[in-house]
């Protein structure tokens, strides 16, 4: 549970972190004093400009955590959406009930009511025990209660469910909601 109370807490600074970045981007720059230092400040370190700006996409891809609803089998439990194409699509098809089967003892697998999109998806991932996946080729969500196999670009990482890996392991049925 310490793991995934710290990976909350890193996901929440990196996402402030982002916000501060784009709020900064996006201040006020009507001030003709403010277009010379950006530029100046751009000119004199050309290394750190681009690293940020391909740091950003991808921490904010991965980072933004939308909060969801979840309960399985009757206990609600604290869970988070990533910000992939792929989590806002399951988003939208939000409030699922969905019956859940073990998979290779390391997951457990239910068929949502259609396929999500897996267009500019993020670098893949190898899933942790909480986390929400989709496996592409057969179109199903996988939540698994032990770390899943290496990183693949059919697996796409959606969230993460803070639940203990005994709850998970045994569930039967989950409920996924937006909050409000």
């Amino acid at each position: 549970m310490t793991t995934s109370t710290l990976r909350r807490a890193l996901t929440t600074t990196a996402t402030v972190g982002v916000l501060l970045l784009a709020a900064t981007a996006c201040s006020d720059d009507s001030s003709a004093e403010q277009t010379p230092t950006t530029a100046s400040a751009s000119s004199s370190a050309p290394a750190s400009a681009p690293a940020s700006a391909s740091a950003s996409p991808t921490g904010s891809d991965r980072s933004t955590p939308m909060d969801i609803r979840v309960t399985i089998d009757g206990q609600e439990v604290e869970a988070t959406l990533n910000d992939s194409p792929a989590a806002h699509d399951l988003a939208s098809l939000l409030p699922l009930t969905l019956d859940l089967k073990d998979f290779h003892g390391t997951e457990r697998i239910a068929d949502p009511p259609r396929k999500l999109t897996t267009e500019n998806a993020p670098e893949p991932l190898a899933p942790k025990a909480g986390d929400l996946a989709y496996f592409a080729p057969w179109g199903n969500l996988a939540i698994f209660h032990k770390d899943g196999p290496s990183a693949s670009e059919d697996l796409l990482v959606l969230g993460h469910i803070d639940a203990d890996a005994d709850v998970l392991s045994g569930a039967d049925r989950i409920t996924i909601e937006a909050t409000s």
